[in-house]
C-alpha cells in the first residue's frame, strides 16, 4: 500500500487490512508535538476510515510508547496567550475524539512508558496490550497543569475514582496495576510474547463483520458516554431498533446465513483473496 509521507509516523497497511500506525520519534520517546497531532488527525480522518482498513494498530518505535508532551512544544506554549493556547488545546482534544470514535477496532501495543498524553492514547484504544514493565503516569500536575484534554477518555476507561487518585497524585504504576483499573486489557512478560498475543487478537478480529464491529463500538459509546446517553430519549427503543436494522443489513443477513450453512462469510473470503 502507498501511504502519504509523514514526519512523525510510520504508517503501513497489509493485505489483510491491518493498518499499523507507529509513532516514529524514538529520539524523544515519541513525545507529542504539533506535527504528531496533525498527522494522527490526518490518519484517523482518512486512511483509518477506508474500506480496505479492517483494524488499526497503534504502537511506538524505540524504547517507549509515548512519553507525553514534547519539551519544545511545551516551551512554545509558555509564550502563548489564552486564545493561542485555546486553539492548541482544541486541536489536541479533537484528535483524541477522532481516535476515540474511529469506527474500526483500535488496538494499542504499549511498551516502555506511557506518560501524560501517552495515557490518553492508551485510553482511546479499544484493546490494549502491554509488557509488564511498562510504566504509566498521569504526570501533568507535577508541571502545574492538568490532564484536561485526555480527561474524558481516561475517566471513561478507568472510572472517576481511579482518575481522581492518579490525576492529583501523578503516581507511577506498572502494567499489572493498569490492568486492574481497566486501562490495559492484557499484560505480557516481554515484547515477543506481546507480539504473539497481538497476532492471535488480530486473527480473531479480521474474522468479524466489519460493519458489525463499527456498530458495536458505536453502541458502547452511545450507551456509556454521558452526553450521548442523555441524548437518547428511550435507550431500550434505541437498542431494539439498532439490532433490527443490523439483522436486515446485507452483512447481518450474510453472517447468519453463513453460520447456518456452516461456511465462511463473504467478508472473510474476500479478505483472504
Amino acid at each position: 500500500m502507498t501511504t502519504p509521507h509523514f514526519q512523525s509516523l510510520h504508517v503501513e497497511r497489509n493485505s489483510s487490512g491491518i493498518l499499523t500506525v507507529t509513532l516514529q520519534r524514538p529520539e524523544v520517546r515519541n513525545a507529542f508535538n504539533e506535527t504528531v497531532i496533525d498527522e494522527l488527525e490526518n490518519v484517523f480522518s482518512t486512511l483509518a476510515l477506508e474500506t480496505a482498513t479492517r483494524v488499526v494498530v497503534l504502537r511506538g518505535a524505540g524504547q517507549a510508547f509515548c512519553a507525553g508532551g514534547d519539551l519544545n512544544w511545551m516551551k512554545k506554549a509558555i509564550h502563548f496567550d489564552f486564545e493561542e493556547n485555546l486553539a492548541d488545546t482544541r486541536k489536541l482534544a479533537k484528535m483524541f475524539s477522532l481516535m476515540n470514535e474511529c469506527p474500526k477496532p483500535l488496538i494499542g501495543v504499549v511498551h516502555g512508558a506511557a506518560i501524560g498524553g501517552g495515557v490518553g492514547l492508551v485510553s482511546v484504544c479499544d484493546v490494549v496490550l502491554a509488557t509488564e514493565e511498562t510504566v504509566f503516569s498521569l504526570s501533568e500536575v507535577r508541571l502545574g497543569i492538568v490532564p484536561a484534554c485526555i480527561g474524558p477518555f481516561v475517566i471513561a476507561k478507568i472510572g472517576a475514582s481511579q482518575a481522581r487518585r492518579f490525576f492529583i497524585s501523578a503516581d507511577r504504576f506498572k502494567a499489572h496495576q493498569a490492568r486492574e483499573i481497566g486501562l490495559v486489557h492484557e499484560v505480557f512478560g516481554d515484547m515477543a510474547a506481546l507480539e504473539g498475543g497481538l497476532q492471535k487478537l488480530l486473527e480473531q478480529i479480521v474474522q468479524c463483520g466489519p460493519n458489525a464491529m463499527a456498530v458495536a463500538k458505536k453502541l458502547v459509546l452511545d450507551l456509556s458516554w454521558p452526553e450521548k446517553r442523555e441524548s437518547l430519549e428511550n435507550p431500550l427503543e434505541y437498542v431494539a431498533q439498532l439490532l433490527a436494522h443490523v439483522r436486515i443489513s446485507d452483512e447481518g443477513q450474510e453472517g447468519v446465513k453463513a453460520f447456518l450453512d456452516k461456511r465462511k462469510p463473504a467478508w472473510l473470503i474476500q479478505s483472504q483473496g
